[in-house]
């Protein structure tokens, strides 16, 4: 009996408390199991992941179970401190933990909800810019507030941090030199959100690459580039220094191919062939498409084809097409007229 009753003595409260929480912890499952059944009848159409708020959910009505159960068993004061203490660690960790998987619901909630009713892409992408890095911004914050929340609850450090109080000039001072450019950093991740100089899905051109703007944090940005390369800038960049961006206000897009040939044939004759050929593709978005001489040599005319199209892809194989066909159209009619400094080499060397 002596060591049944220390057995029940070690033991007992431990297994009560394990026995609790696993109560608690099913209990909360089929409850979370109802919520989402009701938030998904009145948000039909959306495809939310709302499961991954699940375990945070269950965490936090097992600590409230417990934190209740707690107070009524038969524990030292010194245990019950301690017990109270790792439940208040737990629960600012389950809290914050919670409010992050929150916000990426609600991310998703706002991006779905503004792609189905803003038509336009350009309203679309600079919402989806706003939310995402709104989001980013409150997690670091969260973060932040459970770290200083669970190592305020230590006495030790609480006392560390009044003491530092009486310096917190010079600490000030020494944390903002030391942190300059993370500071700096973090600032113009918050200007992009709000100024938004690029969205996401904007195609940029950066270090004379071409790319789309695939992610925004607030550190940096990653940008993939035409071979489907992966760029990673700091964010500041697109705040002191100047790069291009080709889908800021609109896609659409104007190009140019440039054709060197003889004085003998008529600009015009090649006008009616450019306006053919973009009027036969339906890369041509029927907004310009003009031909004009912009210079000349001893030797040739410079003429140059200005096109236009919705997008950078569609105005790249527009160009590409224009130029083929107008050399084409140059072998099959005028072959004689095509630049022949090759030839002329040639016969001086015969000569």
């Amino acid at each position: 009996m002596t060591l049944w009753n220390a057995l029940q003595g070690v033991y007992l409260i431990p297994s009560l408390i394990v026995l609790f929480a696993l109560l608690f912890y099913f209990g909360a499952n089929s409850l979370f199991v109802k919520i989402i059944a009701r938030l998904r009848s009145a948000i039909r159409g959306f495809t939310i992941p709302l499961e991954i708020m699940a375990l945070p959910f269950r965490l936090l009505v097992s600590l409230i179970g417990l934190a209740i159960c707690v107070h009524y068993l038969p524990l030292s004061p010194n245990t019950l401190e301690l017990l109270n203490h790792a439940l208040l660690v737990i629960a600012i960790i389950g809290i914050s933990w919670f409010l992050l998987r929150s916000l990426v619901v609600l991310e998703q909630f706002i991006l779905q909800y503004y792609s189905a009713r803003v038509r336009d892409n350009e309203a679309s992408r600079k919402i989806a810019t706003h939310v995402s890095l709104a989001r980013k911004i409150l997690n670091a914050l969260l973060v932040l507030l459970a770290m200083a929340g669970v190592l305020m609850t230590f006495d030790t450090v609480r006392q560390v941090g009044l003491s530092l109080l009486a310096s917190a000039g010079i600490v000030s001072v020494m944390i903002g030199l030391a942190a300059q450019k993370s500071l700096t950093t973090l600032i113009a991740g918050i200007q992009i959100a709000i100024t938004q100089p690029i969205s996401i899905g904007d195609e940029v051109v950066v270090e004379n690459e071409k790319g789309k703007i695939e992610e925004i944090t607030l550190t940096f940005v990653v940008v993939q580039l035409w071979d489907q390369r992966r760029m990673i800038v700091p964010i500041s960049w697109f705040i002191e220094r100047p790069f291009q961006n080709w889908s800021r206000t609109s896609t659409e897009l104007l190009g140019t191919v440039f054709l060197y040939i003889d004085y003998a044939i008529s600009p015009e004759t090649l006008r009616h062939e450019l306006e053919r050929i973009v009027a036969s593709t339906p890369l041509w978005d029927k907004r310009v498409a003009k031909m004009q001489v912009t210079n000349s040599t001893d030797k040739s005319v410079e003429l140059r084809a200005l096109v236009s199209a919705a997008n950078s892809v569609a105005l790249w194989d527009l160009r590409c097409l224009v130029r083929e066909e107008l050399i084409g159209f140059l072998r099959r009619n005028y072959p004689e007229l095509l630049p022949k400094v090759t030839m002329d080499m040639e016969q001086a060397a015969g000569a």
